[in-house]
C-alpha cells in the first residue's frame, strides 16, 4: 500500500526532509503516480497527457525525461504512460486524441529505464488496435477540449456504457458495446440508433443493501468520534447510508438525538440535518462513480459541524477469490467493494468537497465544517498532558479564594498562558477581588513554584512548534486564519508568529538529520532502547522529546495510526514509524503482537502485517510507559524478580512466543498476573540447584555493586585531597 502527501512548497515534501537513495525506488514512483491530481490511473499503470507533464511531482518529471531522451521523438506521443510494477515508461501515439471521441493507439515506444533500453511498436495494421475512454482524465482542466470530453463520459457513465469494462479496451470490442446498447457517437454526442435493451446478462446487478454489515457495538467512525469528544449534550447526529441502523439506535440510546437513512432499509426515513453526520463505509459499496460523488456531497451538505467519512483501505491481499470490476470489485456475496489506498481516499474527500480531511485512523477521516475547527481539532492533536501544580505554601489571600482561583488555574495547565478576560466565565469576579488576571496569577504563584509553571508554559510552546511544523504539509494558515484560542497562544508563549514559524521549519528541518534523531532516542528518558529502535506506549508519546513528536507526527498527520495500535516503534537505521498492536499490553505481564502497520516517511510507503504464529512478545513493560501509568509499580516490580531469576539474561532468545517459553521451562517458573511462582511439577533436586545458583548469583552481584561503591569513594576521597 502507499501514499504520498502532496508537495505544496519547499518544505512540504517529505523526502526534502528524509534521505533517499540516490536512484528513487519504484514503490516511490508508484506512489507519486497515485497521489498526482491528474492522470489517469489503473492498477498497474499510470496515463497522463504529454501536455500535462508539467503538473506531475518533480521526481517524476526527472524520472520522465530520462526516458523521453531515450525514445526517439518522444515529444511527439500523445500519452505517457507510466508503469507502477516495472521501471518502464512508454510513449503512445494516438494522432486523433482531439477530433476521434475513442481515439486507436498508433504506435507505442516503451523505454526500460533500469537497463536504458526501448523497443516500438506499431499499431497501424491492426484490426482491433487499443482504444481510450475517459479522455478528461488525461488532460488538466484547462485542456481546451476537456468540457467536451468530460461531458461525454458523463453520458456515457449515465446509460451503463462504461460499467463493465471487460472488453471495451479495444476497437471491436467497443464498437460491439456500442451496438448492444443500440447508440452511436457522433463527434462527442451520444445518439440513441434504436429501442434495443440492455441484455441483462450484461450489466452486473449489485446488491448494494448486502454490505451492510450488522454490528453489536459502535463502528470505528462512531468510536473515533466519541473519543474525540464530539458528541455534548446539545449534539444531532446523523446516519448516512445507516444500513441496518446500529449506530443511530446506539446513539440514541447515549441520550443524542439520532436519525439516519438508508436507501435499502430505512428509504422512508427523512434526511436530516445534524451536527454530526457520518458516512460509514458507504461511498466504498457504490459502483457508480457519479452516485459515489452525490453521496458523499448530500452528506456534506447535511454536516452542520463535522462529518465522518470512511471507506475500506488496502492493507493486505484483497483480491483473494473476488474478479476486478471498475475502479473496486464485485465480492462473492455481489456486493461492490471500492479499496482505497489511505492518502487516495483523503485526495478524494479533499477534492470533491474541496476540503483538508484529517485522518483518525486508518480509512476514517473527520471533515470539519468550519476551517477553525479544523485547526482547533489539529492543535488539540498535538497538546501535551500536563498536571496543575501542587499547593506549596500557605497563602492567605490563596486560601481566601481558593474556589475562585481553581478555573484559572487549570486554564494555565491546559494552555500554559494567562486567558483574555472572554476565555474564562470567571474572569470578571476574578478581577474584582485581584484588580486583573496577571495579579491574580501571581498570587497563585506564591502558593505554588513558578518553575512548574514555567515548565507547563515551555511545554506548550513545544506543543505549537509540533503543530506549526505540521502545518507546513498542508499551507500553513495566516495567524488571522487561526482559531482565535490558538492565536492567543501564539502571541502569549512567542514574540511574534513570524518567530514560532521559523522555530517551526527549524525543527521540520532537523528531521532530516539522522543522527540527530538517533540521539534523541538514545537520550529518551521514555522508551525501550533496542539496537535499531525505540518502542513507546502510546500513552507515553507527547511526554517524549518534542522532535521525536514531529518525527511521527509526519506519519499519523497523513495516514492515520492504525486502530487499537497501542505501542510506536522509531525506527533509528531508516526513516521509519510503526504502529503496533498489542491486544493484552494492560492485562497481561508480556502481551504478544498481534499486527504492526510500518510507514517510510520517504515516500509514506505503507506495509501492514499479522501475527499468527510464534508472535513477538514484550518484556520490561515498565521502560515503555510514564510512571504515572496504572500498572507502573506492579510491572516494575516483576522487571525486577525476572533480572534476579536470570529471565532476562539473553534478551534475543526471548524475543518470541517460544523463546519465552522455554526460557521460564528451563528457570522453573511460571507467570501468573504480574507475579513469578515456581512449576509445581519441576524436579525437587534440579529446582534445589538452580535457586542455590540464584543465591550465589545475587552474592556475586553484592560483591561487585559493593566494589563499585568503595571505589567510587575511594576516587572520590582522591579528589578532595
Amino acid at each position: 500500500m502507499s501514499a504520498i502527501v502532496k508537495p505544496n512548497d519547499s518544505l512540504n515534501n517529505l523526502e526534502e526532509i528524509f534521505p533517499t537513495p540516490d536512484q528513487i525506488s519504484l514503490s516511490a514512483i508508484a506512489a507519486r503516480c497515485y497521489s498526482s491530481q491528474y492522470g489517469k490511473l489503473l492498477p498497474d499503470a499510470f496515463y497522463i497527457h504529454i501536455l500535462a507533464i508539467h503538473t506531475l511531482d518533480i521526481q517524476l518529471q526527472h524520472y520522465e525525461s530520462i526516458a523521453r531522451s531515450l525514445a526517439p521523438q518522444s515529444e511527439k506521443a500523445t500519452i505517457v504512460k507510466f508503469s507502477t510494477s516495472k521501471p518502464k515508461i512508454s510513449y503512445l501515439f494516438y494522432p486523433d486524441f482531439d477530433i476521434d471521441p475513442h481515439p486507436a493507439l498508433q504506435s507505442s515506444i516503451q523505454v526500460d529505464v533500469e537497463n536504458l533500453t526501448f523497443n516500438h511498436r506499431d499499431y497501424t495494421d491492426t484490426e482491433n488496435p487499443p482504444i481510450l475512454h475517459r479522455k478528461e482524465t488525461f488532460v488538466t482542466p484547462d485542456y481546451p477540449l476537456y468540457q467536451e470530453f468530460a461531458d461525454l463520459t458523463r453520458a456515457q457513465e449515465d446509460l451503463g456504457l462504461l460499467n463493465n469494462t471487460r472488453g471495451i479496451g479495444t476497437k471491436l470490442g467497443w464498437e460491439k458495446r456500442l451496438q448492444i446498447y443500440g447508440v452511436e457517437i457522433h463527434g462527442h454526442s451520444l445518439v440513441k440508433k434504436n429501442t434495443n435493451t440492455v441484455p441483462d446478462n450484461l450489466i452486473p446487478k449489485i446488491e448494494r443493501h448486502k454490505a451492510a454489515i450488522i454490528r453489536h457495538d459502535f463502528s470505528r467512525p462512531l468510536r473515533l468520534a466519541l473519543d474525540a469528544g464530539f458528541f455534548t449534550p446539545e449534539t444531532t447526529f446523523f446516519d448516512y447510508g445507516c444500513g441496518h441502523g446500529g449506530d443511530m439506535k446506539r446513539i440514541a440510546n447515549q441520550g443524542y438525538s439520532s436519525n439516519g437513512w438508508d436507501p435499502y432499509y430505512l428509504s422512508d426515513h427523512p434526511l436530516i440535518a445534524a451536527d454530526i453526520v457520518n458516512i460509514g463505509f458507504v461511498i466504498n459499496v457504490i459502483e457508480n462513480q457519479s452516485e459515489r460523488r452525490e453521496a458523499l456531497i448530500k452528506a456534506w451538505e447535511l454536516t452542520q459541524k463535522v462529518m465522518l467519512v470512511s471507506a475500506q483501505v488496502l492493507i493486505a491481499d484483497s483480491k483473494k477469490g473476488i474478479m476486478a470490476y471498475g475502479d473496486g470489485v464485485i465480492t462473492r456475496r455481489n456486493t461492490f467493494q471500492k479499496y482505497y489506498e489511505q492518502e487516495e481516499l483523503k485526495t478524494y474527500i479533499d477534492q470533491v468537497l474541496g476540503v483538508d480531511a484529517i485522518p483518525a485512523a486508518l480509512g476514517v477521516y473527520f471533515v470539519f465544517r468550519d476551517p477553525s475547527a479544523t485547526e482547533l481539532f489539529r492543535a488539540s492533536r498535538y497538546r501535551s498532558r500536563s498536571t496543575t501544580p501542587r499547593i506549596r505554601a500557605c497563602v492567605q489571600k490563596f486560601e481566601e479564594h481558593r474556589e475562585l482561583l481553581t478555573p484559572l488555574m487549570d486554564f494555565m495547565t491546559e494552555r500554559g498562558r494567562i486567558p483574555s478576560k472572554d476565555e474564562l466565565p470567571q474572569a470578571e469576579e476574578i478581577c474584582q477581588q485581584f484588580s486583573s488576571l496577571r495579579r491574580a496569577f501571581q498570587v497563585i504563584i506564591k502558593a505554588t513554584d513558578s518553575e512548574e509553571w514555567e515548565a507547563i508554559a515551555d511545554k506548550r510552546r513545544q506543543d505549537l512548534l509540533v503543530y506549526l511544523a505540521l502545518c507546513q504539509f498542508s499551507h500553513r494558515p495566516r495567524l488571522g486564519k487561526l482559531p482565535t484560542a490558538v492565536q492567543e497562544d501564539i502571541l502569549g508563549l512567542y514574540s511574534s508568529y513570524k518567530q514560532a514559524c521559523l522555530d517551526a521549519d527549524q525543527m521540520l528541518r532537523s528531521l532530516g538529520n539522522t543522527e540527530l534523531i538517533i540521539k534523541r532516542c538514545q537520550e529518551s528518558k521514555i522508551g525501550k532502547k533496542l539496537a535499531n529502535s525505540l518502542l513507546v506506549h502510546i500513552s507515553a508519546l507527547q511526554s517524549l522529546d518534542p522532535l521525536l513528536r514531529l518525527y511521527e507526527g509526519c506519519a499519523s498527520r497523513t495516514i492515520g495510526r492504525l486502530e487499537e495500535a497501542n505501542v510506536i516503534k522509531f525506527h533509528l537505521q531508516t526513516p521509519k514509524i510503526s504502529y503496533l498492536v498489542y491486544s493484552e499490553f494492560d492485562t497481561e505481564a508480556h502481551p504478544t503482537l498481534s499486527r504492526s502497520m510500518t510507514i517510510d516517511l520517504r515516500d509514506l510507503h505503507v506495509s501492514y502485517k499479522e501475527y499468527d504464529i510464534d508472535p513477538p512478545i514484550l518484556h520490561q513493560l515498565e521502560t515503555l510507559v510514564t510512571p504515572d501509568y496504572p500498572q507502573y509499580e506492579k510491572i516494575a516490580q516483576l522487571t525486577m524478580q525476572e533480572q534476579e531469576r536470570g529471565l532476562l539474561d539473553n534478551l534475543h532468545s526471548i524475543r518470541n512466543l517460544s523463546g519465552w517459553r522455554k526460557c521460564l521451562e528451563e528457570h522453573f517458573t511460571t507467570v501468573k498476573g504480574y507475579k513469578l511462582y515456581w512449576c509445581k511439577d519441576a524436579d525437587p533436586y534440579k529446582l534445589k540447584l538452580f535457586k542455590n545458583a540464584m543465591i550465589n548469583r545475587k552474592k556475586e552481584r553484592e560483591k561487585e555493586i559493593e566494589l563499585l561503591e568503595n571505589n567510587s569513594v575511594t576516587a572520590t576521597n582522591g579528589d578532595d585531597n
